[in-house]
């Protein structure tokens, strides 16, 4: 990229931004867009418990292993380059999954979603800091970012809602397609090529050691809580994913042109942003698909009524996210990564205690702000203190480990929390006697399962089974919100005794 080149993109930053935040939006929709769709495939194309599980999630179980090697691509080769590709990849993906007819069918559609999420996502992140080389600016576009990240896991079920209840589940991958013809252009007209090869070849064995590494961390974490083959096979995937990245980890120490700089993880800020941010998707992922079964099971709302309680939590992501730029310039990282751990832990407490199976607004509004506007803070301060640490010729490499903790996060999210609720839920499930054995089972499994197995009952049957699962399901969630509020303890704690306490701007190297 020549100087001349750099200046134009520097003037066209905003639009930069935008069209980057744009892509980014869908891609981290893409993972919870069908937590409100769920019930909808369900009737059409019939997929039994673990075929639902597996639709959720091999997005981001998938986009997690490749996000490594296509941002350390994009550094060798081109970040524009990888960008467009991902673009194609993902809307030709989101067309397969719209025509779907067949479960393996929409699986293998959003496996290839999951490729070409990985394109996008680590290339967002190391054009920006291209397009912002002033730190204060850099710092407002990275709240922008985070902000888009972040609140895009909460805007899916919103989408995911108002498009199933208007059109059908179809509609909610159909979106992505526009979206991206309009997106190649424009990436063509903004955004220069760029590429800031750190010397050697790209070492397609690190790429490979890492993938598989991380995929068998990922399927163990899938199969968590699953019984017979699957529970054996997931400590045995998860002890062969630590020993590839043990493999990859003594690799890169070897190479003199490593695909990751794992000294990077020396630095605390480095170090600390990368744990902070699978900490945060980790419970706002899981708490996500939780609270929009809550919604819409518990409470009985509409799809698109349910998503609409949600704009709280985005609407306080977006305010987050503009103020924590400023914020940074006066306050130091430390500071204002504890204080939005801080603010999501201790906002999720009022629900603890008070959430049971009635309509209560007042309650759940300020707490899902909160949580909005908490974590907005938390990411882009860890964002911020990420990109400073890494040198600029390991921008790709430093992005896509960010978002493998982030997709990660989601998978672990889902999978712990989910483990977790299914424990607590089918433990507090009474035993109904008037109700046919076979009915009890089905409802014992879950709140969706209990809603789906009353088919045929009496009314007064019907409604003692959905009573039951619905006080059995707010129990599960206080739980899985205790968890929630631990981990977001030992976050504030860990980054309060981790990270340095450096002033606004004084670690910044360059």
């Amino acid at each position: 990229m020549t100087n001349k080149q750099v200046e134009a993109m520097v003037r066209r930053r905003w639009g930069v931004l935008a069209i980057l935040c744009t892509s980014l939006l869908l891609v981290s929709i893409d993972a919870t867009v069908l937590h409100m769709a769920i019930p909808a495939i369900a009737d059409e194309l019939k997929p039994n418990y673990t075929e639902q599980l597996w639709i959720i999630d091999i997005y981001s179980l998938l986009a997690a292993p490749l996000l490594l090697a296509f941002g350390t691509l994009g550094d060798h080769f081109g970040r524009r380059r990888v960008l467009v590709l991902g673009y194609v990849v993902f809307g030709l993906a989101s067309l397969a999954a719209a025509l779907s007819t067949t479960v393996p069918m929409l699986i293998a559609s959003r496996a290839a979603l999951g490729v070409g999420g990985a394109m996008i996502m680590p290339a967002t992140l190391s054009i920006l800091r291209q397009a912002f080389p002033d730190r204060a600016e850099r710092r407002m576009a990275i709240g922008v970012w985070s902000g888009v990240a972040g609140s895009g896991a909460v805007v899916g079920p919103l989408l995911g809602g108002f498009l199933v209840q208007n059109f059908s589940w179809h509609a909610a991958f159909l979106i992505n397609v526009p979206v991206m013809l309009v997106a190649l252009p424009l990436t063509f007209w903004l955004i220069p090529e760029s590429s800031n090869p750190p010397g050697g070849r790209w070492d397609i064995t690190s790429a490979a050691l890492s993938a598989l590494g991380v995929v068998g961390i990922a399927f163990a974490i899938k199969q968590t809580g699953h019984g017979g083959l699957m529970s054996v096979l997931g400590p045995l995937a998860g002890l062969a994913g630590v020993l590839l990245l043990v493999a990859f980890v003594r690799r890169q120490r070897r190479l003199e042109h490593p695909l990751l700089d794992v000294a990077l993880f020396t630095r605390a800020p480095f170090s600390v942003a990368v744990g902070s941010v699978l900490l945060v998707m980790l419970s706002l992922v899981g708490l996500g698909l939780f609270f929009a079964q809550y919604l819409q099971l518990v409470l009985v709302l509409e799809p698109l009524d349910a998503a609409l309680r949600l704009l709280w939590v985005t609407g306080a992501a977006v305010i987050g996210s503009l103020v924590a730029g400023p914020l940074l310039q006066r306050f130091n990282n430390r500071l204002l990564t504890v204080a939005g751990f801080a603010v999501t832990g201790l906002s999720l407490v009022p629900a603890v205690l008070w959430l049971d199976t009635t309509d209560n607004n007042a309650l759940l509004a300020p707490v899902l702000a909160g949580v909005g506007f908490g974590i907005s803070i938390a990411l882009t301060a860890a964002s911020d203190a990420l990109l400073a640490a890494a040198p600029a010729e390991q921008a790709g490499a430093a992005s896509a480990t960010e978002e493998t903790a982030y997709e990660l996060g989601a998978g672990l999210g889902i999978a712990i929390l989910g483990s977790i609720m299914a424990v607590v839920y089918s433990a507090n499930f009474p035993v109904l006697p008037d109700v046919p054995p076979e009915v009890l089972e089905n409802a014992r499994r879950g709140l969706t399962d209990a809603a789906a197995s009353v088919g045929g009952l009496p009314a007064p049957l019907t409604e003692q089974v959905l009573t039951a699962a619905r006080e059995a399901f707010v129990l599960g969630l206080h739980v899985t919100l205790i968890v929630s509020v631990c981990v977001f303890a030992v976050a504030s704690f860990a980054a309060a005794r981790l990270l340095p306490k450096t002033g606004p701007g004084q670690h910044d190297h360059h």
